[in-house]
């Protein structure tokens, strides 16, 4: 867990060095920790069938991914940035600016972030303001703004068990913590009527108060692995943790997840939408380096291959939720012209 000052996870096979500016024989990708087990997959399959070396797969967190992807062109940067959510424009200007063009945004598949605790804990079934009101740093009180003072869930709704508000999730750098916080919290806040008023208002106060977490223990940011986050659970029964559903899919022996404004996280509900918070996952490629990164065309057609990521495919088994059978075709086709996106607006 990078975020914890250890080394970033790698695949098995990678743990050779850095790439030298003198050249790389493998592919390189960098990123989400979400995306990091099926990239890991995907990259050993290629392997077997190629006989060349695997892809060097690291889990960075989606914002290092991009840092590290953008950082410039040429052996010393990685290929392909794993994302769990969409690149910034702030990012792709940066990857403008350090020579970094012709980048290929290709979606793999969908995930949701669940909210969840060990099996032995409560049953929780959240209103999407009811999380807000948990884990904000504020709340509105009548005449502003006020730190939020609930120890318990209870305090925040009586319907809500009586057990300390205490919850593990993803550091700012995380996807997963982006995804939490614009699709759950900023959700949750324009419930809030004063807050909905201040959405109205002014949009970048709006988005101040409802992105800042409570720093009084409350929540705790737990590093980069969301697997780490499932094993704090069972040793840490009255906790909650926050990840993406991959992880809860492929540990539902140990950890149960929580309802959200009554829906609970499964395949059907996330890839139907109905589960309010879900993502697209995704991978950057620099289209540059096909054909110059031996192997790399082909991990990028592995990775949007029916056999990896179509419906069935052996990703889904790892906890993707696969994307409609058009807009997988219509993803494969992006991957095979490497066709360029175009620049973000936000």
């Amino acid at each position: 867990m990078s975020a914890c000052g250890q080394q970033p996870s790698k695949s098995g096979a990678e743990k050779a060095a850095g790439p030298s500016a003198s050249g790389r024989d493998q592919v390189w990708a960098a990123g989400s920790s979400t995306v990091f087990p099926f990239a890991t997959r995907v990259a050993e399959n290629v392997a077997k069938t190629t006989g060349g070396r695997p892809a060097k797969v690291e889990s960075l967190g989606t914002g290092g991914g991009f840092k590290l992807f953008c950082g410039g062109s040429g052996a010393a940067f990685p290929d392909v940035a794993n994302a769990s959510r969409p690149i910034k424009k702030s990012e792709f200007e940066q990857c403008v600016t350090n020579g970094v063009t012709d980048i290929v945004e290709i979606k793999i598949g969908y995930d949701g972030i669940v909210i969840a605790n060990a099996k032995s804990g409560p049953t929780y079934d959240f209103k999407l303001d009811q999380v807000y009101r948990g884990v904000a740093a504020e709340l509105p009180d009548g005449a502003g703004f006020a730190k939020n003072s609930a120890k318990s869930w209870k305090d925040v709704d009586a319907s809500l068990p009586a057990q300390a508000i205490l919850v593990y999730g993803p550091p700012p750098t995380s996807g997963t913590r982006d995804a939490f916080v614009e699709l759950g919290l900023e959700k949750g806040a324009r419930k809030i009527p004063a807050l909905d008023a201040l959405h109205g208002k002014d949009e970048d106060a709006f988005k101040a108060k409802a992105h800042t977490i409570r720093s009084d223990g409350s929540w705790v940011d737990a590093g980069e692995n969301d697997n780490a986050i499932v094993q704090t659970l069972t040793k840490t029964p009255n906790a909650l943790g926050v990840f993406g559903y991959s992880f809860l899919e492929n540990n539902m022996d140990t950890v149960k997840a929580a309802k959200v404004d009554g829906v609970a996280p499964t395949f059907e509900t996330i890839s139907n939408g109905t589960y309010p918070v879900s993502r697209s996952l995704y991978i950057y490629v620099k289209k540059a380096n096909i054909g110059v990164t031996p192997g790399l065309r082909e991990f990028v057609s592995a990775f949007v291959s029916d056999g990896a990521t179509g419906k069935g495919g052996y990703l889904q088994q790892r906890g993707l939720i696969p994307l409609a059978a058009d807009a997988h075709a219509a993803q494969k086709e992006v991957a095979t012209a490497m066709t360029a996106m175009t620049a973000p607006t936000k």
